[in-house]
Order: C-alpha cells, then structure tokens, then sequence
C-alpha cells in the first residue's frame, strides 16, 4: 500500500511538471511571437487589405449568427472561455489526439494572426496568452471585425467579403438572414461545408446556427422556420 501510495505521487509530480512544462514553452512561444510583431502592427496589415470590411459594412446577421455558433459567452469572456476550455480538455483526454473545441473568437483570431495550424496543447497555450492580449488592446466589436475579416469561408474564400461576394455576389452589408447563417456554419470546417460540393451538410450546419441563434435571442423560432422552410 505504502509503494502504491509513492506511485501516485510520483505519477501526479510527473503530470504537475509536464503542465508546468507545457505552460513555460507555450508562454515563451508567446513572447517569441509578440517580439516579431505586435499586435498593432498585425492588425495595421490585415486593415490595409483591399477586402477588409468594416463592422458596420456586416450584416448584422453574420455578426450575431457567427456569436451565436463560435462563442455565445464572447460578451461575458476576456479572451478564455474557461468552461468551454474545461469541456474541450476532457474530450480530448479520451481521444486519440487533439479534436478542437473550447476556443473562443478572441483565440481563434490570435490563431489565425499569429500561428500554425498545427494543433498541440502548446499552441494552444500560446493562443490563449495572445488571446488576452488582444483582449486589453482591442474592444470586442474590434475583434469581431478582424476575425470575420481573415476566417476562412471555404472554396478559397478568405474573410467575410470574399465569401459574400464569391457566393451570393453582394456586398457583406447586404446579407439576408439566410445568407448569413449559412456563410456562419462554415468556419468550423471549410473543407466539409464549403459551398460548392458541401451545400446539403452546409444546410445542416446552418440549422444549428439558426437554432443557437433562436437560444440566445437574436431571432425568433418564426424566422428560424421560415428561412429552413424557403431553403
């Protein structure tokens, strides 16, 4: 019993330094990236492209559908959503590998600005750290802009302009609710809902947007029916 006992306590020290490990590279991988370029000169880059659009050139609809289906907590969060982040912890402790999930909007874009695809927990530490530090510098309708701005919408379509203008031929501002929703559902795997040769499962994606949609207000279960219904 008593052996026993020390193999525990050795196993938790093992864990308790790997975490400690993992937190000491993520973080000095965080600094790394912020001395390359910060997060003011980043943000100048992706402004200055010719498809930037700005937050009240958006459809309201894409903003609130986007909110709804990424991160309903984005208003109450400072960059880490922890219960989110708990929930994805434990999926991917019984998975074979890294399955996503638990990253907020804030962390997304700090992924989409600052890193690789790559996914590991180290990364994943890194965003996290960069994640609060677009948090202090920027306000949230500020990162909402970026991040709609430079997500991927599938087919090659980089940002929210390109999508509406690539799919619908229309301006961002002129997205209907249908639109919107639909173009929403395709950031959490461009590659299974882009438009093109996904449309039926991109539908699918698009009832749950609607439904988180109707759960956090911002539609009724009306509208919810009738754009399902016209589609």
């Amino acid at each position: 019993m008593k052996r026993f006992k020390v193999f525990i306590k050795l196993i938790a020290i093992t864990i308790l330094l790997g975490i400690i490990l993992i937190f000491a590279i993520g973080y000095g991988n965080y600094v790394k990236v912020s001395n390359k370029i910060s997060v003011e000169e980043k943000v100048g880059i992706i402004q200055q492209t010719q498809s930037y659009t700005r937050i009240e050139n958006i459809s309201p609809y894409l903003i609130q559908a986007t909110i709804s289906i990424e991160d309903h907590r984005f208003y109450e969060h400072h960059g880490i959503d922890f219960v989110s982040l708990l929930r994805a912890f434990i999926n991917n402790l019984f998975s074979k590998g890294i399955v996503g999930g638990g990253s907020t909007i804030t962390q997304q874009l700090a992924k989409n600005m600052f890193y690789s695809y790559n996914a590991s927990y180290i990364r994943k530490i890194s965003e996290m750290f960069s994640a609060i530090d677009l948090e202090k510098k920027l306000d949230k309708n500020e990162i909402l802009e970026l991040y709609v701005n430079i997500i991927n919408y599938g087919d090659n379509h980089m940002g929210i302009y390109e999508a509406s203008m690539g799919y619908f031929d229309k301006v961002p501002s002129d997205l209907t609710l249908a639109e919107a929703s639909l173009l929403a559902g395709i950031p959490q795997s461009p590659a299974n809902f882009q438009l093109s040769n996904h449309l039926e499962d991109a539908k699918i994606r698009q009832k749950a947007v609607l439904e988180a949609m109707v759960r956090d207000g911002w539609i009724t279960q009306s509208e919810m029916e009738t754009v399902l219904r016209e589609s």
